[in-house]
């Protein structure tokens, strides 16, 4: 009696590794590339970690996969038997195990953040840790931004400005293209717009002379005096008036906060046509008087008086990505498949 109910009980528990094994086979669990899984780690290797993610094998995160930032040690990120949410990168390889992602959970959540802050139209700050010939780069929530150079505001050499912190606001917020842009310029005159007003007179410095218009500094950011709104007169060419360092006066005609730009005119200010041509010390002069009329003609009539506003010929620029891939090595992965698979096994059957 005693031997035949040792036999039963030893029956009725014995759960072999293939009894197990059939198990998951019956409930058919399948993981593909883009899920986001709950995990525990269970082993941290070298150069990454094994996880249970409920699958037949543990999965590996590489280390390059642990986040965002750099990681130079796993244990920076991840603790044994901390269970937390896991991106599933790459489906199965040749033994079973698929590769998993922290990394691509928070570019999934910085890209919520940064479309969020350009809905609100927010000025975020971030420090330049690179420059190139195109541009400045920064880190926004992570991610790589890049602010092109006509959108640098500031005198010093590009290359200088590495380490400085600078108000930036969005001009192109694109996930789908990796693209994050940002505008220096935009933001200083934004904070300059709160002080300025359409039909105000103020005193620049002409900084820059182009075929279609001189740009000029007025208070630290820079405005566009357009061609066709220096004179009622014809100009062939801005030289023609201006050169660079010339001191004017000139009157804003519009301020377009969305796209950082200040148009001026001093053709709104000639008291006779041509007088800028002519007499531009005339036309500073008298540069007051001419724009309070001009308030009160704006006052008076604003549903049919058009203000005109230059168009700008936009930079073409190469945008880095702003996610920046990080490759899996093979041979890390491969480490990770030879890494004590009986222990991988005996946790697994375990759960």
């Amino acid at each position: 009696m005693i031997n035949r109910a040792k036999t039963a009980t030893t029956a009725n528990v014995g759960f072999t590794h293939e009894d197990f094994a059939k198990l998951l086979d019956k409930y058919d669990y399948h993981f593909s590339p883009g899920d986001i899984v709950a995990g525990t780690v269970f082993s941290i290797e070298p150069r990454g970690a094994l996880i249970d993610i409920g699958a037949k094998t543990a999965a590996y995160i590489p280390i390059q996969e642990m986040s965002i930032n750099r990681v130079d040690q796993p244990e920076e990120v991840l603790q044994n038997n901390e269970t937390r949410e896991f991106f599933i990168l790459a489906d199965e390889n040749e033994e079973g195990q698929l590769t998993l992602s922290i990394r691509r959970i928070e570019y999934m959540r910085a890209w919520e953040r940064v479309r969020q802050l350009q809905a609100e139209d927010a000025t975020v700050r971030s420090l330049i840790f690179a420059t190139n010939r195109g541009g400045a780069l920064v880190r926004i929530e992570g991610l790589r931004g890049f602010i092109p150079g006509s959108h640098i505001s500031t005198r010093k050499p590009k290359e200088e400005l590495v380490g400085e912190e600078l108000p930036l606001k969005f001009l192109e917020v694109d996930e789908d293209r990796n693209r994050l842009v940002l505008s220096h310029r935009r933001a200083l005159v934004e904070r300059k717009m709160n002080k300025l007003e359409v039909g105000e007179v103020v005193i620049g410095v002409v900084r820059g002379i182009k075929p279609y218009g001189a740009f000029i500094d007025i208070g630290g950011v820079s405005g566009l005096l357009h061609i066709s709104e220096i004179s009622h007169e014809h100009i062939e060419t801005p030289h023609n008036v201006f050169n660079v360092n010339d001191e004017v006066k000139v009157m804003i005609i519009d301020l377009d906060a969305e796209r950082g730009r200040i148009s001026l005119s001093t053709k709104q200010l000639e008291a006779e046509p041509g007088d800028m041509v002519k007499d531009p010390q005339l036309v500073y002069a008298k540069a007051e008087e001419m724009a309070a009329k001009y308030r009160e003609q704006l006052n008076a009539a604003p549903a049919v008086m058009e203000i005109p506003v230059a168009a700008v010929e936009e930079e073409e620029f190469e945008v880095p990505d702003a996610m920046e891939e990080a490759e899996i090595p093979e041979e890390v992965i491969a480490e990770a498949v030879a890494a004590e698979p009986e222990a991988v096994e005996e946790v697994i059957a375990e759960a």
